[in-house]
């Protein structure tokens, strides 16, 4: 795998490095060495999805409560979708800054945020699905949210007609209240 450091300190955006012969190819896309090796989290516990059957679904902005950060390496692996991160360790020289990209299941790509990162995607395809590996259990009494389109954060989304819950939609504007 390459790991390429994002303009957010820890943030990295993953690529696999496939094998490839006349059936298509294999590649690793975990190995806790190769993590190791790159400074990041070598222990994930669970597994997740996330299916959205409209393009223009948008999820997010999600973090953690302070006392249970978690670093999270996400793929898309159908369909499309813009990722948006956010700095949201109030010691890091990258406070409140956005990283985005854009991400296709066709590239194999992941971006790993370490702890303190806000993630919110918005997908750009119909039936995209993304997955999920995290180190710790879920927690739902940990989860936090801030609004995806908070001013603070500066994020350009793209237009689109979205779809978005009512609790990501109701989200506060960020204030470090929150990362409590």
């Amino acid at each position: 795998m390459r790991f390429d450091e994002a303009t957010i300190a820890g943030l990295f955006v993953v690529d696999i490095e496939p094998h490839v012969d006349e059936r298509g190819f294999f590649a690793r896309t975990w190995c806790a060495r190769e993590f190791a090796a790159a400074g990041l989290a070598q222990r994930m516990v669970q597994g997740s999805i996330s299916f959205n059957n409209k393009a223009g679904t948008l999820r997010g902005l999600h973090f953690h409560a302070a006392r249970f950060k978690q670093a999270r390496l996400v793929r898309v692996v159908r369909g499309a979708a813009f990722m948006a991160c956010v700095d949201l360790r109030p010691d890091s020289p990258c406070y409140l800054d956005n990283f985005t990209i854009s991400v296709d299941a066709d590239e194999h790509r992941a971006i790993y945020t370490p702890p303190g990162i806000g993630l919110g995607f918005q997908t750009l395809t119909d039936d995209t699905l993304i997955y999920y590996l995290m180190p710790e259990f879920y927690a739902p009494p940990e989860e936090r949210g801030v609004r995806w389109n908070d001013p603070a954060f500066g994020i350009d989304w793209p237009d689109a007609q979205r779809t978005i819950n009512e609790r990501d939609a109701n989200y506060p504007d960020y204030d470090e209240s929150v990362l409590v």
